[in-house]
């Protein structure tokens, strides 16, 4: 019963991030919505990885139960890692792109172009 959770509670979190991402014009805004986006997928990469009664795979002398998945942990953490990168870039882009034109907006960069 409460073992779909957490797959529903990522696709919300993916769902939430995408509108945020279409819906929004402030470039911060969209930047935010993205990171909602990978944090719905780091969420549902480990819930994919658990598995009930599992234990962590660490040990050298573990019994003979079964363990939750390090495939799944590793890739999670390589996420993590990379969307912290995309992040600052993206947020160093906003940045330059305020400076030059002196707003976050998209809408005003459209004006300004042509």
């Amino acid at each position: 019963m409460f073992g779909d959770i957490p797959f529903i509670a990522a696709g919300i979190l993916i769902v939430i991030g995408i509108v945020t991402i279409v819906t929004r014009h402030n470039l911060i805004k969209m930047v935010m919505g993205l990171a909602v986006v990978e944090a719905g997928v780091n969420l549902m990469l480990v819930a994919t990885g658990y598995r009930d009664g599992g234990v962590a795979p660490i040990f050298t002398n573990a019994p003979s139960t079964d363990m939750v998945l390090p495939t799944v942990q590793a890739m999670t953490l390589t996420n993590i890692v990379i969307g912290i990168a995309t992040t600052a870039l993206l947020l160093s882009f906003v940045m330059i792109i305020y400076r030059k034109y002196g707003s976050a907006d998209v809408r005003d960069m459209r004006r300004l172009k042509g």
